[in-house]
């Protein structure tokens, strides 16, 4: 089985487990929404939109958004909502597309979307890379992923010690801590101009769900302090040159 139909199957079973959940709801999306600003008009592209979800709300609020995804299975759920929900088709789109090679011009895009991406991707850089190239100069990257640096991460240390067979719930998944993340967004070219983080978790008990504070989430002071200690990294980086 390639990656590519792995995750078709991936994306049917998420879907059919739960028709109603609503993709957007996940606190990644709130650090982006929060952040975004108005996007009425401007050309977006989520990269690895998955079911569509945040692709549909961006359409509602006027952006021209497209959505890419790897998985055909996902694009098909998304569309139907889009068809659903939308009723100007014209102000989005959703193409099949690998984040390594996305299939745009260059200097496409105001904004670039990549929530929890570049952990499920062979190649973390080159994502990094195609997305620096189709965004037009003065555009703007919003990037969450995965931040092990954390207590996550020494609870991921003792899983992999006590169950060395284990399988992760997506087909492909990588393990990195913020340093990494950095590391990939400057050398693909983008300038960082903030970062937070969401979701602080602590695996008390083995065996059993971590512990939550949302309480951490509310103050955003607090949050970017404790930013590069969070489950989900948060960057935003520009592509230099003119707006």
């Amino acid at each position: 089985m390639s990656l590519r139909t792995a995750y078709d199957a991936w994306h049917k079973s998420v879907y059919e487990a739960d028709l109603e959940h609503d993709d957007a709801s996940s606190p990644w999306y709130d650090l982006v929404r929060e952040m975004i600003g108005p996007v009425a008009g401007r050309q977006i592209l989520e990269v690895a939109c998955g079911r569509g979800g945040f692709v549909r709300e961006l359409a509602l609020a006027g952006a021209r958004i497209v959505g890419c995804d790897f998985s055909l299975s996902a694009l098909r759920i998304g569309k139907s909502k889009l068809d659903r929900s939308v009723s100007n088709a014209g102000r989005s789109g959703q193409v099949q597309g690998d984040a390594q090679n996305l299939p745009f011009a260059d200097a496409s895009f105001d904004i670039v979307i990549s929530c929890e991406t570049i952990e499920h991707v062979p190649d973390a850089q080159s994502a990094v890379r195609e997305m620096y190239r189709v965004a037009r100069p003065g555009g703007r990257l919003f990037l969450t992923t995965p931040n092990y640096f954390n207590f996550m991460g020494l609870y991921e240390l003792y899983a992999l010690f006590r169950h060395p067979h284990r399988k992760d719930d997506q087909p492909f998944d990588r393990r990195q801590w913020f340093p990494q993340i950095r590391r990939y967004i400057r050398r693909s070219g983008w300038v960082i101009s903030y970062t937070d983080g969401t979701v602080h978790q602590f695996p008390f008990i083995p065996g059993r769900n971590p512990v939550s504070f949302p309480s951490l989430e509310a103050n955003r002071t607090i949050r970017r302090l404790l930013g590069p200690f969070a489950f989900h990294y948060f960057v935003i980086a520009r592509k230099p040159g003119a707006a």
